[in-house]
């Protein structure tokens, strides 16, 4: 088979053996750009991108980080009345029953609220979150009547 190829590059007149030599020169050229340098160039710039938006979630988590911070330094509540008794106030201005509704040490609460339409209750928690408290926990699971069956942990900001 080798002889058989050098004997058609043979044949060939000097000119057309420089003719044929740049065309698969520029072959050669043409495959490893389509097949190495372009693969490339796409992975890089989709690590770029990748890269930009990791920054900017970072960005954008320390952001929070900081806020949470800045929630849990800003004092705490005043001492007024007990946490228990505040939460209790609170959910019977909004018109929650509370189901359950257990001090868990100073400044922290755990309460349950059987039935509560996902509006309103998110709307109390804002408001209570606007009055000095942090959500700890949340865990609410849907009721077949279009309401939240809630267990919510509370703490008192400083707390």
């Amino acid at each position: 088979m080798s002889a058989r190829l050098n004997a058609l590059w043979q044949a060939r007149t000097p000119r057309e053996r420089w003719l044929l030599g740049i065309m698969f020169a520029l072959a050669a050229l043409v495959l490893v750009w389509f097949l190495v340098l372009r693969p490339l160039g796409d992975m890089l710039s989709a690590a770029r991108e990748r890269h930009g938006h990791a920054v900017a979630a970072l960005v954008t988590a320390r952001a929070q980080a900081k806020e949470i911070e800045e929630l849990e330094r800003g004092g705490s509540m005043a001492a007024g009345e007990p946490i228990a008794q505040a939460i209790a106030a609170a959910a019977s201005e909004s018109g929650f029953q509370l189901s359950a509704l257990q001090p868990e040490g100073p400044g922290r609460v755990s309460l349950a609220l059987g039935a509560a339409r996902p509006q309103a209750l998110f709307g109390w928690i804002a408001a209570l979150e606007g009055q000095g408290y942090i959500v700890e926990r949340l865990n609410a699971t849907a009721n077949p009547d279009r309401t939240l069956s809630v267990q919510i942990v509370l703490r008192a900001r400083g707390g």
